[in-house]
């Protein structure tokens, strides 16, 4: 059986209301939610809490999937990294401007390019483009 879920992508503007809406999506029955990070994103989709419980078969429905490539594309991502340059004690920033580069260089991952990459490494999880 295949648990469908969807992301109203309708929600989705910037980094902020993305978690916002994951968490709207997989964490009503927490009582807890996840921070703004990648790191946490890929944990929620290995499962175990939340709407994905293991290895269970998702078919995630992304609405709105092409604004949202673009809200969370090419200058969203720039101003993620240089806003991290702020705070030079808390982040590499020899790596961040490495990242800054390459995104100028275009051969640089977006925001939203990472959230795909993260997703589609969950064999788990059908990712629907709607």
């Amino acid at each position: 059986m295949v648990k469908h879920l969807v992301i109203e992508g309708k929600n989705i503007s910037n980094i902020k209301t993305f978690y916002h809406e994951i968490n709207r999506v997989f964490m009503q029955q927490e009582n807890w939610k996840i921070g703004e990070s990648l790191d946490a994103l890929n944990d929620l989709f290995y499962g175990g809490f939340g709407e994905i419980k293991g290895k269970e078969n998702i078919s995630l429905i992304w609405e709105n999937f092409e604004e949202n490539k673009k809200a969370l594309g090419l200058e969203m991502t720039k101003n993620f990294y240089e806003s991290k340059l702020k705070s030079p004690e808390i982040f590499n920033t020899d790596f961040i401007k490495e990242k800054i580069e390459a995104l100028e260089n275009g051969n640089g991952q977006t925001y939203f390019e990472i959230i795909a990459e993260i997703i589609a490494e969950h064999s788990n999880i059908k990712l629907i483009e709607k």
